[in-house]
């Protein structure tokens, strides 16, 4: 009776602070973000220009689009459908239990681990669907029966709030897009494309059988000592990732691997071992590789020499985004325009969505509203990612990035370095690649520690 009691109590809680989430982050919903017309603005390595003879400032939801001309319109729309077809990964509420706790929700604890899935996510759309690609349906999710996606959300997140509050499910009211079958004229190509899209998005479903869903990132995490409702911060996040895609299943996943740099040094042979190690027994292929490097932007403070760096990063096509944030939040970066990064951020919480059910509704795993923020209130720690498909296109990224990073670099040292040769050349401490018992060796383990001081606090 006693555990049953203290489950009761934790749910309760739990809806408590779901309430008090869709509460709290609802208001920053409200807010339209402006975009200059007269500075280009990039996205995963994609350039948009909103130039205009006219001087001010362009918002990006619809709202003044009368007042520019049609092909800046034009253009902004394209940037608008690239940004919406990016997957979006928010806290949820709803979903199964998570195993050893009462927790049904993720919210106040989870965003640097959806942040991870939704970097994780874009290194998969590269090697699935490819970066030109844009879900047809993007534009549609902006507005709903002639009103905006931001008022249609801050209603549906006010009912949210009440039905916690009473302890009653949210009714899933499925717009008139969903609720016909479409009947769309589109060729091989295109429902390849969108068989490929709905599987990414289920491998980040919240329920413990999928292959990157939260239930099964937090049992790796459970292997450096964390549990669900602990904080974790972008270094951690980019091993706990590494592991899950060691450990999927899926056969489409096998040609992907992930490789995480040790001390801020990206070991250039360990990285073709994994591409080259065998994709399976009867295969000889290459695998594609998704390169993490976790550093520091600076002491205290974000060091602002970075900032041409990290511009320079988002601008690669091949890049996958930055897992980050400001101080108490995490944040997925994904562009920047001037001296603001532009990024997606996870602090919504929805309902859960169930992913194994045919058609199930897409909507909510894409964000219609870019948000902005400026560099020098970034966190110092972060997680770079990008995605690199065979060796040579490694090998042609470690070349480019290394020349970024000497020309970037005002201090001595660089942000981090490309190094010919294995990680046990230069005596590097930790266990090799392929004879890890534990998620972490134990010296990474001793520096995460040292790390969580200086890293996030989570709400």
């Amino acid at each position: 009776m006693e555990a049953t009691g203290t489950d009761e109590v934790e749910k309760i809680k739990s809806k408590f602070m779901s309430a008090w989430h869709n509460m709290k982050y609802s208001w920053v919903l409200k807010t339209k973000t402006y975009f200059s017309r007269n500075s280009p603005v990039f996205l995963l390595g994609k350039c948009y220009h909103f130039k205009t003879d006219e001087s001010g400032e362009l918002s990006t939801d619809g709202s003044n689009f009368g007042k520019i001309n049609k092909e800046i319109s034009g253009n902004v729309e394209e940037f608008r459908k690239d940004f919406i077809s990016r997957i979006w990964l928010t806290y949820r509420e709803e979903f199964p239990q998570i195993k050893g706790s009462a927790l049904t929700t993720d919210c106040g604890w989870g965003c640097t681990l959806r942040t991870g899935q939704m970097l994780l996510a874009q290194g998969l759309m590269l090697h699935f669907l490819g970066r030109a690609w844009v879900w047809p349906d993007a534009l549609d999710v902006d507005n709903s029966d002639s009103e905006s996606w931001t008022a249609h959300t801050v209603k549906k997140l006010t009912a949210s709030f009440e039905a916690s509050l009473t302890a009653e499910r949210e009714p899933k009211i499925l717009s008139n897009h969903h609720r016909g079958t479409l009947k769309r004229n589109c060729d091989d190509s295109e429902r390849r494309n969108e068989v490929y899209h709905r599987k990414i998005i289920s491998w980040f479903g919240d329920y413990p059988l999928a292959a990157f869903g939260l239930h099964q990132l937090i049992e790796y995490g459970k292997k450096s000592g964390k549990i669900a409702g602990d904080w974790y911060g972008p270094a951690v996040v980019a091993h706990i990732l590494r592991k899950a895609v060691e450990e999927a299943r899926d056969p489409e996943l096998q040609g992907v691997t992930v490789y995480v740099a040790q001390d801020c040094t990206v070991y250039s042979s360990d990285v073709i071992d994994r591409q080259c190690s065998p994709v399976d027994s009867g295969k000889a292929d290459t695998k594609a590789v998704i390169v993490l490097v976790p550093v520091r932007l600076g002491g205290e403070r974000t060091n602002m020499d970075y900032l041409e760096f990290v511009k320079g990063i988002l601008s690669l096509e091949y890049c996958v985004g930055i897992i980050g944030g400001k101080p108490k939040q995490s944040y997925y970066f994904a562009g920047f325009q001037d001296d603001s990064l532009i990024y997606m951020d996870p602090h919504y919480c929805q309902s859960f969505v169930d992913v194994s059910i045919k058609d199930f509704p897409l909507e909510s795993f894409h964000c219609p509203s870019p948000k902005k923020m400026s560099f020098k209130k970034m966190d110092p720690s972060c997680t770079i990612g990008f995605y690199c498909r065979t060796v040579q296109d490694f090998e042609k990224a470690s070349e480019e990035i290394t020349k970024m990073l000497k020309s970037s670099s005002k201090e001595k040292y660089p942000l981090f370095t490309f190094v010919k040769g294995h990680s046990k050349d230069y005596d590097f401490a930790s266990s090799p690649l392929h004879e890890e018992r534990h998620l972490f060796p134990e010296d990474e383990k001793k520096r995460f520690k040292r790390f969580s001081a200086e890293e996030f606090v989570l709400l």
